[in-house]
């Protein structure tokens, strides 16, 4: 049996982290009892040395922001799709040394096949909210769903450089718009109304001219599907508007959930129970929000 059984979740901030449920559910339900997953608060300035404490226990690690891009030194191989995307949210410790992968792109695609949108090919041009390393898993997913252009819109274009580089490695044509100059745009740009996706990577909470101006631009027609990877609270300002209008929205907790099972492919090598992570992922977000309440 091998002696490797720990794992973890990086970031910062981390105390909200939802992982350690979802692993440890998969790991009780596979009757994994020697293995553990625990989080840890680890900024990009403290990488370094939590890196120089992992020994040969260790199986497998998450990483949230600000990590996806800082871990890819410390790595001996990078898998392609990772490599493409340019952030990695998983590394594995094998025989032949630390990988890095990414399972945020499984996790959208999977995420938004749950709502029956299974392929962008031949639509128009999905749009992505939000520019840093969940936005790039993003125009993974999409193109992996077929997609051979996408629009991001941002607050600073001039600092969407990594997403550029990651959209030409993966052969995808890309408009990289400002928030303002698109919301000010009454007819045209990228928010058509035969526009088939908008994914927010925007952080939770954010809402108001994001809602108002979606919410205007789709008011006379039919809304695209939303993928919003905010999960808690939810809905989201923004989903809570697509609920309103009985559109169709793909929670984030779905993605979290979806990518958090390849991780535990990855990391154990077993099949992961989903549903039974999904279950105790949920009853987690509920008593997160009673206790709100």
């Amino acid at each position: 049996m091998s002696s490797r059984h720990r794992a973890a979740v990086l970031g910062h901030p981390i105390v909200h982290s939802l992982s350690p449920v979802l692993h440890r559910a998969a790991y009780a339900a596979l009757g994994l009892s020697r293995w553990s997953y625990e989080r840890y608060e680890v900024a990009e300035d403290g990488f370094d040395a939590f890196w120089a404490t992992l020994d040969e226990t260790w199986s497998g690690l998450s990483l949230t922001m600000p990590l996806k891009r800082v871990v890819r030194p410390y790595l001996a191989e990078i898998s392609e799709l990772a490599s493409a995307v340019g952030a990695v949210n998983t590394v594995t410790f094998t025989e032949d040394g630390p990988r890095g992968d990414n399972t945020d792109v499984p996790g959208i695609v999977a995420a938004l096949a749950e709502v029956g949108l299974n392929s962008l090919k031949g639509a128009p041009p999905p749009v992505i909210l939000g520019g840093g390393a969940t936005a790039a898993s993003a125009l993974g997913a999409v193109r992996e769903m077929g997609a051979v252009e996408a629009c991001v819109l941002v607050r600073s274009p001039e600092r969407a450089g990594d997403l550029a580089a990651t959209a030409e490695r993966l052969a995808l044509g890309l408009t990289v718009r400002r928030f303002e100059a698109e919301y000010g745009a009454h007819t045209g740009g990228a928010l058509s109304e035969d526009v088939p996706l908008i994914v927010s990577t925007l952080p939770a909470g954010a809402g108001g001219d994001h809602v108002r101006v979606l919410s205007e631009r789709f008011a006379g027609g039919a809304w695209p599907v939303l993928l919003d990877v905010a999960y808690d609270p939810w809905p989201s300002a923004l989903a809570a508007a697509w609920v309103e209008r009985g559109a169709t929205s793909a929670n984030g907790f779905a993605m979290l959930l979806h990518q958090a099972a390849e991780q535990v492919r990855l990391m154990t090598g077993c099949t992961a129970p989903v549903e039974v992570m999904r279950a105790a992922g949920e009853a987690e977000l509920a008593r997160r929000h009673d206790g709100r309440s």
